[in-house]
């Protein structure tokens, strides 16, 4: 596969997105989302709009997933959009997935979005982000 042709500024912030998944650390997430950032959830019809709602999703899916491992990376002519495919484990479940992330001008995430596979994986995951986030998005909806 041939290297990515992303924007720089998205590159920079798909590297520092990386780095943080490495090291478990997504202290400085909040930086490269964009304030009008949405998250849009395999478990759920419509997005959550707003940084601070897209930096506690990450940073819990982050908890909840074991064994998270990116295996391939796709970008858009446009140079700002990717899909990254991942492995994962929640529990006993294993899962695959792709996050696709867009990115503006300026390299902020703007829209980040998980697709999982099969049910049985999105369905484990969606009852531990429930125990862990239940009350908190359903607040940040209304």
């Amino acid at each position: 596969m041939s290297e990515l042709k992303l924007n720089p500024h998205a590159a920079e912030s798909l590297s520092q997105w990386h780095a943080m998944i490495r090291t478990g650390d997504l202290k400085a997430l909040p930086e490269l989302l964009d304030p009008q950032a949405v998250f849009r959830s395999p478990m759920a019809h419509t997005p959550y709009p707003g940084a601070p709602v897209v930096s506690m999703i990450l940073n819990t899916v982050c908890q909840v997933f074991e064994d998270f491992t990116y295996h391939r990376e796709l970008a858009s002519a446009d140079g700002l959009n990717v899909v990254l495919e991942f492995s994962a484990k929640v529990g006993e479940k294993q899962l695959k997935g792709i996050d696709m992330i867009r990115f503006n001008e300026q390299g902020k995430i703007v829209d980040f979005e998980v697709m999982v596979r099969p049910l049985s994986g999105l369905q484990a995951l969606g009852e531990e982000m429930g125990k862990r986030l239940g009350a908190y998005l359903a607040a940040s909806k209304a």
